[in-house]
């Protein structure tokens, strides 16, 4: 089958055709790492974790580098005297790479920072003002600036023509020729700290945030690679930036773009700037890791994806369903020889534009049938049922024992223990026809708020 991807460039579904035959590259725009993580930087990061383990599915190789901005004015502002700033964007690197962990999203390829690849952006600024398309301010700043004019496909990544796009750089400097022109390396301030610039050609100073995505896409992928990937409030003016500077520096670049929607509370933007951000952890405080990926992937990835604290409950109920059936097929699978795999429907769902919500339907069409082949006694299909379940959570990120571990760490693990133990007394009572007993125990557990299912093919419990 054909992967099919939806290209933000020429705005429409196409074929995916690798660069290189079997192997995949891709470029994410990671944190810039200014402040601790919410769930829209972890709703970015696990949509190209679904990426990568269905390109690795396919039977790709794929190479992923998400870089860390960990150099830049918000990062400066945020630093003090007791924490400078390469002491915070560390600490808070250490934060994101905690989350990801947590939330079993597979480390990248490579991880590179800003602050390592200094050399790099020299060298491509470099380029772009020997071909006439980058120039040093007059005025002893030791700026220099990328001329929009220059390029006349500039506006092609958000169908903007060169003359219709405003000033776009935060720099008010008057040595710009134009106000559109954009920084590619910022001279030192006075009111920065020296460890925060770096010597250049053109005097002490620091990349410019467009330019630093530019020079370590090339560096770790080279001139042209598959994918580029981001937010979708990342395509203007960071993307579109990156997009003309490393073309007009003579390279093909990205041969596909994609970009996530984005999460939203109340309809507005998720943002430290709108103080309306949820971090991570509080939500994980909340749910365990597999029901939050569970939720952050239950949204098209291109779509936009509004928080509410109900979502997060019935996206829990929705994986503890899931979990319940495998717990209750799984004594029977070990003595059935039934074949692995994905089902066609689901496998087609995500070569279709990796359609996530899609694909979640199948897992619970083959859960409800994994259930009924249960209650029917038809322990064969409930074999493969329960394989077919485990090799798509597997794609999803969501194997086996994060789901019994989701699920335990919402009732507790001692409770959880405590209920199995009751269940094998009251089964032994049920052997002995000792039905009071048996009855009993049920009850009990009903009052505090477990449910009992028996079925020909054994006993499973769950919340009620």
């Amino acid at each position: 089958m054909v992967i099919q991807i939806y290209d933000s460039r020429v705005r429409a579904v196409r074929d995916f055709i690798p660069s290189r035959d079997g192997k995949v590259s891709i470029y994410v725009c990671g944190p810039t790492v200014q402040s601790t993580p919410h769930i829209g930087h972890l709703r970015s990061a696990l949509i190209y974790d679904l990426w990568t383990r269905w390109f690795t599915h396919r039977g790709y190789q794929v190479t992923l580098i998400r870089n860390v901005t960990d150099i830049d004015d918000k990062v400066l502002a945020f630093a003090t005297e007791d924490e400078p700033w390469w002491a915070r964007a560390y600490r808070i690197e250490t934060e994101f790479s905690r989350l990801y962990t947590t939330m079993g999203v597979l480390p990248p390829a490579y991880e590179p920072r800003t602050s390592g690849h200094i050399q790099h952006s020299q060298l491509l600024i470099k380029r772009l003002i020997h071909r006439g398309h980058a120039y040093v301010a007059t005025d002893g700043s030791g700026d220099v600036y990328f001329d929009v004019a220059s390029w006349r496909d500039y506006g092609s990544l958000t169908r903007q023509g060169p003359n219709d796009v405003l000033g776009i750089d935060e720099s008010s400097s008057v040595a710009k020729r134009d106000s559109r022109d954009f920084a590619l390396w910022k001279g030192a301030k006075t009111a920065e700290p020296d460890s925060a610039s770096w010597p250049s050609p053109w005097g002490a100073g620091r990349p410019g945030w467009h330019i630093q995505c530019s020079a370590m896409s090339r560096r770790y992928l080279g001139p042209v690679f598959d994918i580029h990937g981001g937010g979708l409030d990342l395509r203007f003016p960071h993307h579109e930036n990156e997009l003309a500077q490393s073309v007009a520096a003579g390279d093909q670049f990205a041969r596909y773009w994609v970009h996530n929607g984005l999460v939203t509370t109340s309809g507005q933007k998720m943002s430290k700037s709108l103080d309306n951000s949820i971090s991570a952890d509080a939500l994980l405080q909340q749910v365990g890791p597999a029901a939050l990926r569970y939720y952050l992937l239950s949204a098209h990835y291109r779509s936009a994806l509004d928080y509410h604290p109900q979502a997060l409950t019935d996206a829990a109920a929705a994986l503890a369903r899931v979990a319940a059936f495998q717990r209750r097929a799984r004594p029977h699978v070990a003595t059935m020889h039934t074949a692995a795999g994905l089902p066609e429907g689901f496998a087609n769902a995500l070569d279709d534009d990796l359609n996530a919500p899609a694909a979640l339907a199948f897992l619970h069409d083959h859960t409800r049938a994994g259930n009924a082949a249960l209650d029917h006694g038809d322990l064969s299909s409930a074999a493969d049922e329960h394989r077919f379940v485990s090799a798509m959570l597997s794609v999803l990120g969501l194997a086996d024992d994060a789901l019994d571990a989701t699920t335990h760490d919402s009732i507790g693990s001692t409770v959880a223990a405590v209920v199995d133990i009751l269940l094998t007394h009251r089964a032994n009572a049920r052997d002995a026809r000792d039905f009071d007993t048996a009855d009993r125990i049920r009850d009990e557990l009903a009052t505090v708020g477990i449910a009992i299912d028996d079925t020909a093919s054994g006993t499973s419990w769950r919340k009620s």
